[in-house]
């Protein structure tokens, strides 16, 4: 059971990384800055997931959950000001 949670944060890392390159290459190409503030949502979203790694696999004894939320928090923020500054 340790070695499919160990995959499965591991994929998610992966994914969430490939999202945020894919993005940023996007914003790059075509600069459309909603693409950008997608691409620091996810970057956001990386390290949650990062961070929930760490939290829950490296480093089990320590509570990183406030640190790990702020992180999701701040790239959902990014987003959230993306629309709002975007919405014209």
């Amino acid at each position: 059971m340790q070695t499919f949670k160990l995959v499965l944060y591991l994929l998610a890392i992966l994914t969430s990384t490939s999202c945020t390159v894919l993005l940023f290459q996007g914003y790059y190409r075509k600069r459309v800055r909603l693409l950008l503030w997608s691409a620091l949502c996810f970057a956001g979203l990386t390290l949650n997931n990062a961070l929930v790694f760490v939290d829950l696999v490296v480093l089990p004894q320590i509570d990183l959950r406030l640190i790990r939320l702020l992180a999701a928090l701040g790239g959902m923020a990014l987003m959230l000001y993306g629309f709002i500054w975007d919405s014209d």
